[in-house]
């Protein structure tokens, strides 16, 4: 109870200190703000290695070499997607319609962080909203809160350092559900800027307050009778056992193309991949999720030995990935859904229809609006694939992991990743810096107004009555609350 109350006020005054910082950095001018940003994405650059060190022996999750680049593509990459926009005034112009774009900062933002990338996405959030001229306040997730901490620290050192005022980049040390609550429900924050789970990010849609969240992703993989089978093997093995899986736009499903399916199988076997027995794909199942159809944290961020071990049977030491063949989909095979670890579904169809349909299914059992790859050299599967289905992130001949966050493809590097209307999100984009700024527009006159507008109105007479005069008096008299008045 002590440690709630606590959390609690300590989110309250970091938040109050965070809006005090904010009101003098809110008239930073462009050049404040990208020297105050080029510090910052130095700085994570330089801690990378050591924060993603740190971040893995914390959460148990993951590879730490990897973390190291998660956290190099959150401040580097990031901030040189993002350096030559205008954050700061007037940032666009129509000459023809004499309208002016001015940015507006939103002001203090609560930046949700998860386990699975803590670092990263605390370099990530901190210099997209510096840059957007906000401050911001981390909530951490209990398991990582120390490297969540650490990284948010590394961030504030760097911008006061560079001239941002103190108090502009904070994090709560005394985490609790209702430390988290109270930041994101307080009157001086503006925005909630929520990456986790589906608990999370529910949390911060139902506080009243505007919030970018994302959906699970339950990315499929469909790889078509055209494709480079080669390539689609090594990408879609370094890309799924990339930290372990962590990231959420990692693959959770192959859906062969039935003509390739025997060579695709080989050549992800010459990659790492291990074909599970019915047995070891039954004991998958009980590993993997929990009863409640929740997944087992115990095996999330593991390696493929480890997860085969924990599960009860033994693989060989070059095996990176478990891949499981699999018929159904949906809530009869739990193996269908989101595996936030080195656990790849395996479907054979025939034909790219086919691989459209068990694509949507998959899509609806946990993935509305994130993400879907296919590899595939006709175009005009991929023109299919990327017509009909229900995500914002399309990924051809990509990796998940590397191209839905920005680093292999020209999609804004980010690790907040919309999943739309169809996700329960508000935008289906990559999260930048532009979604943390509001917009004012200058509007000059360009026609005058109807004759008809400007012209004294002919308003028409309304009569009265001796009764209404009387009912008005009464009423009056009653307000009034007295019979002395005379009128």
């Amino acid at each position: 109870m002590f440690k709630d109350l606590s959390s609690i006020q300590e989110a309250r005054e970091k938040v109050i200190s965070a809006h005090e910082a904010w009101k003098l950095w809110s008239h930073a001018t462009q050049a404040d703000v990208d020297r105050v940003c080029e510090a910052m994405a130095e700085a994570g650059v330089q801690t990378s290695e050591r924060l993603g060190k740190m971040a893995q022996e914390e959460t148990g999750f993951g590879i730490a070499e990897h973390k190291k680049l998660k956290n190099i593509v959150g401040s580097k990459l990031v901030w040189e997607s993002i350096r030559e926009q205008k954050t700061v005034g007037v940032i666009n112009q129509d000459p023809n319609r004499r309208v002016y774009d001015i940015a507006w900062p939103m002001g203090v933002i609560a930046g949700l962080i998860p386990s699975t990338n803590p670092t990263s996405t605390t370099f990530f959030k901190s210099i997209i909203a510096i840059k957007a001229r906000n401050a911001i306040v981390f909530s951490p997730h209990p398991s990582a809160a120390r490297c969540t901490s650490e990284a948010a620290f590394v961030m504030a050192q760097a911008a006061e350092k560079a001239g941002a005022p103190r108090g502009l980049i904070d994090c709560i040390q005394q985490v609790s559900m209702q430390g988290s609550q109270e930041l994101m429900t307080h009157k001086h924050t503006a925005l909630i800027l929520a990456t986790g789970g589906t608990p999370m990010v529910r949390a911060a849609h139902s506080t009243g307050k505007p919030a970018y969240g994302v959906g699970p992703g339950n990315v499929p993989v469909y790889v078509d009778r055209s494709a480079d089978l080669e390539k689609a093997a090594r990408y879609i093995i370094a890309s799924k056992s990339f930290d372990c899986s962590t990231i959420c736009a990692s693959e959770q499903a192959i859906i062969a193309d039935r003509p390739i399916a025997t060579q695709l199988a080989e050549l992800l076997f010459e990659q790492g991949a291990y074909f599970c027995s019915e047995s070891e794909t039954n004991a998958l199942r009980k590993a993997v999720f929990q009863p409640d159809g929740s997944m087992n944290v115990a095996v999330v961020g593991k390696p493929a030995r480890y997860v085969a071990t924990y599960a009860g049977f033994s693989i060989p030491d070059s095996a990176r990935v478990l891949i499981t063949p699999l018929i159904k989909v949906g809530r009869d095979e739990p193996l269908s859904h989101e595996k936030l670890t080195t656990v790849l579904g395996w479907y054979e169809v025939e034909g790219w229809e086919r691989g459209c349909e068990v694509s949507m299914a998959l899509i609806d059992t946990g993935g509305r609006g994130h993400t879907q790859i296919v590899y595939a050299q006709d175009e005009k599967v991929i023109l299919a694939f990327g017509l009909e289905k229900p995500v914002f992130r399309i990924l051809v001949n990509t990796m998940g992991t590397l191209g839905a966050t920005g680093l292999t493809t020209g999609l804004m590097p980010s690790f907040t990743l919309g999943s739309g209307g169809v996700g329960g999100a508000i935008t289906g984009d990559n999260i930048t810096a532009t979604h943390l700024i509001n917009i004012k527009r200058l509007a000059y006159e360009l026609n005058e107004p109807p004759a008809e507008v400007l012209a004294p109105a002919n308003l028409p007479s309304i009569p009265r009555s001796h009764e209404l005069d009387k009912a008005i008096l009464e009423v009056t008299r009653e307000i009034l609350g007295s019979k002395n008045y005379h009128f």
